[in-house]
């Protein structure tokens, strides 16, 4: 067996260890970029290799599992992955994300624990090359609130689909306690709970670093059918969600370079022009925080529409050069 396949059959054989409920020949398929024969043909090499594979109907289709995982022989990690899990680490401490910096580093060490000695020893001399050859650039931003005892609160709650109590130093009544049904949490440049107070409202995002005092309730929390998380920080630019919006923006040929190799959004359609500039168009709410954004782009971006974008931009723009001439009087003062 040539090594490729070998290696593309014990991808298969992880994926079907990894899975509680299993796959189905279609998402094999899909997980490994295979047509469904080629799947078919893999699943059946894999049951060669690992006789405990075991089939779960699932009707209208069946499910494949090795339901027992894999022998550490072939789960030996290689430096390049564990450098990327340090790698991640560092990044999340550098930002001020300490609680997920120190899971990371947990999982570094159970993952290493876990390893042959032999193997231990083998990965020793390249991992301590890519950890010496490889750093990370922190950006310029806010450094993100995570308290561990605040976001094991929220998982708590979340994992046993209950309702939330604690008290708020935000929004139009700071320091009133809320009761709040958690969706889920968004991490970026700030990190917020997303989570519905009254029945009759929708999601609202609630800043981590205003959250105080947090307790479950044994209230049980009944989430609307069909909510997706992922969806709903799809709406928006950023964090902050108001009324969506059609987007389209014009970048000139000057910065089409950088524009084709830019996510503006996960929804985002980029059309080049035969003049060379490109048209970047998609939907979402956010429109303060996308005005902030083009101010990094200069002159290469023009605001097509929509219009309420246009006007927060002149707006913004307004506000920085009345900041700035003011300073500079001062100084010349």
């Amino acid at each position: 067996m040539r090594h490729e396949k070998a290696g593309r059959l014990l991808e298969l054989a992880r994926l079907l260890a990894s899975t509680a409920e299993g796959l189905t020949l279609d998402e094999m398929a899909e997980r490994l970029g295979v047509g469904r024969r080629t799947a078919e043909r893999m699943r059946d090499a894999v049951r060669e290799v690992f006789p405990q594979l075991e089939e779960v109907d699932d009707p209208p289709t069946r499910r494949f599992r090795i339901p027992a995982g894999l022998d550490g022989l072939f789960q030996a990690p290689t430096a390049e992955e564990l450098a990327a899990v340090n790698a991640a680490a560092e990044m999340l401490a550098a930002q001020g994300a300490h609680a997920r910096a120190g899971a990371l580093r947990s999982l570094e060490q159970k993952v290493l624990s876990a390893t042959r000695a032999a193997a231990r020893r083998r990965l020793a001399p390249d991992l301590e090359a890519l950890l010496q050859a490889e750093t990370i650039a922190v950006n310029a931003g806010p450094r993100p609130f995570e308290d561990e005892e605040v976001l094991a609160t929220i998982r708590e709650a979340l994992k046993s689909m209950s309702r939330l109590r604690f008290r708020y130093e935000g929004g139009s009544t700071p320091g009133r306690v809320r009761e709040v049904t958690p969706f889920g949490l968004l991490f970026g440049r700030a990190n917020y709970l997303v989570a519905q107070e009254d029945a009759d409202g929708g999601p609202r995002n609630w800043r981590l670093d205003r959250i105080h005092d947090v307790g479950v309730l044994e209230a049980a929390a009944v989430r609307p059918d069909g909510f997706s998380l992922q969806d709903y920080a799809d709406e928006s630019f950023g964090i902050y969600h108001d009324a969506v919006q059609d987007v389209v923006l014009e970048i000139t040929p000057e910065g089409a370079e950088d524009a084709l190799r830019w996510r503006f959004h996960s929804n985002q359609r980029v059309e080049p022009k035969d003049d060379g500039a490109v048209m970047v168009r998609f939907r979402a709410s956010g429109m303060r925080e996308l005005a902030w954004h083009l101010f990094t782009w200069g002159d290469k971006v023009r605001v097509v529409a929509p219009e309420i974008l246009r006007r927060t931009l002149l707006v913004e723009i307004e506000t920085a050069r009345r900041c700035h001439a003011s300073g500079s009087d001062v100084g010349a003062a």
